[in-house]
């Protein structure tokens, strides 16, 4: 794992400052707790739809190019298919790294 994002994600989460699952992803979208939201490129259709929508509507970045296996790879869990990070100093850091 030699991208600097996926290792910013891993350090996230290993700080407790990711949000996972599309129900809470979505909540913290519209709650204005998150600016970046990491979206698996092999995502279901109508999940990558209603996230885009949602991070359009409420101005957050969405990252969409690493696969589910690599975000699950650098938080070390399983099947991560969608997750935001919550933390406005590691949420700055992945932007400036895009």
């Amino acid at each position: 794992m030699n991208d600097r994002i996926l290792n910013y994600i891993g350090l996230a989460t290993g700080a407790g400052k990711t949000v996972t699952g599309e129900e809470k992803t979505l909540e913290a979208i519209k709650t204005g707790r998150t600016k970046v939201v990491l979206l698996a490129s092999n995502a279901g259709k109508s999940t990558a739809k209603r996230i885009k929508d949602k991070c359009a509507t409420y101005d957050v970045t969405v990252i969409d190019k690493y696969t589910n296996e690599e975000l699950s790879q650098a938080t070390g869990t399983y099947n991560r298919v969608v997750m935001a990070i919550s933390d406005k100093g590691f949420a700055r850091k992945i932007k400036e790294l895009l």
